[in-house]
């Protein structure tokens, strides 16, 4: 005989195992009770696993089991949840982070028994392999992200990314160029077909896809300006083609005012790019009307845009100095020129103010000793008249 409660019941099986029936909710469709199965050897078990069931009815933390595993909610938050909705460069650095860090560590596990610490061990894995706590706390953002669309569907009762912690953040000093070597490469690039592009890079502070995506469209050589509203990316897999993305990495266009120097450069390259349009002829091609091309019209290849800076950059004693160095050098010049904070910003494209504050503390920190020094200047002029 089957023992009931008002909750639910219990009997005996006829291969001797016990099972005990729960109630665990209505169809929403069809207003029929939900029942749930609980099985154990003996009667004793299976009433322990009713009467948890019934504590976690109450208390509202019940949570119906399901089969699904983490890399089968990855994929499905990738398809249904990113795709179509994120760039393609974002969704292709999400594809790659769970591929590379997430599914090898807790992809076949059930996504309900994912918990903190086994969060933990995908950051403990990934340091240990030497990658740095940048790359750690971007595969943290991606899979914190996946997980919370999770617990919003009701797979998860509570994201197990908030019960690990992630390594100390990283402050890499940035290394612009000095007022002594800025001379030096501007001497250095008079040669290489690429030589404007880098000097843009230098003068106005754009990111590498800004500056090699940036189309004649975008440069109003009368007022002065520059508007930044797309970036050249390469398709993060194997064999990937470069495409125009009409965004930049902040999702958000900017228009910017360089020195008059930069658009002497910009002059110089539509002459060369004018010159090259001719001898091409029939060959020429440059269908998104980009600034900076070879000499038939196509983009420069981004390897070979680097690769060539680096052999520059080494000439002149920098092996170190990488093409975003150009960028925190204009950064570093504008402040050290007496630039606010807030036009930076607006340069760079930065989401925040005190992004930049942080990125470019040193600077800033001599900026606040000269206004001392200036401010001291004053009142000890006020002092000789008193």
């Amino acid at each position: 005989m089957a023992k009931k409660s008002a909750a639910g019941s219990i009997r005996q099986r006829p291969d001797g195992r016990w099972e005990a029936r729960v109630t665990v909710g209505t169809n929403p469709g069809t207003g029929k009770p939900i029942r749930r199965s609980l099985y154990g050897n003996t009667q004793k078990e299976v009433r322990q696993k009713m009467t948890t069931v019934l504590r976690e009815l109450d208390s509202g933390t019940y949570q119906a089991p399901n089969r699904i595993t983490v890399a089968e909610w990855m994929d499905e938050w990738l398809n249904v949840f990113c795709a179509n909705k994120v760039k393609p460069s974002t969704y292709h650095s999400y594809q790659s982070s769970i591929r590379l860090y997430i599914n090898p560590v807790i992809g076949a596990m059930p996504l309900q028994s994912v918990r903190g610490s086994h969060v933990q061990g995908i950051y403990n894995k990934m340091l240990d392999a030497g990658l740095s706590g940048k790359t750690v706390k971007n595969m943290s953002a991606i899979l914190h992200k996946a997980l919370g669309v999770a617990l919003k569907q009701g797979l998860i009762l509570s994201n197990p990314c908030d019960g690990a912690e992630l390594p100390k953040a990283e402050h890499h000093e940035i290394t612009p160029l000095t007022d002594e070597e800025i001379p030096r490469f501007l001497a250095a690039i008079d040669d290489s077909p690429m030589r404007n592009a880098y000097a843009l890079c230098l003068f106005a502070g754009l990111r590498e896809g800004e500056c090699l995506g940036l189309s004649w469209g975008q440069v109003d050589f009368r007022r002065g300006r520059i508007a930044i509203s797309q970036q050249l990316q390469k398709e993060r897999v194997k064999g990937g083609g470069y495409y125009i993305s009409r965004s930049t990495k902040s999702g958000k266009p900017r228009t910017i005012e360089p020195p008059p120097i930069a658009f002497e450069y910009l002059r110089a390259e539509r002459v060369r790019q004018l010159e090259n349009r001719m001898r091409a002829g029939r060959a020429w091609s440059n269908p998104d009307d980009l600034v900076f091309t070879d000499e038939t019209g196509k983009h420069y290849c981004r390897q070979t845009f680097y690769s060539r800076f680096k052999k520059i950059a080494a000439s002149i004693g920098r092996p170190d100095a990488r093409v975003h160095d150009l960028r925190h050098t204009a950064a570093t010049v504008a402040i050290a020129s007496g630039a606010d904070i807030k036009s930076v910003q607006d340069m760079l494209g930065h989401a925040t103010a005190s992004f930049t504050l942080n990125v470019y503390a040193h600077t800033t920190e001599q900026m606040m000793k000269d206004t001392a020094s200036r401010v001291q200047n004053y009142y000890d002029g006020l002092a000789k008249r008193a």
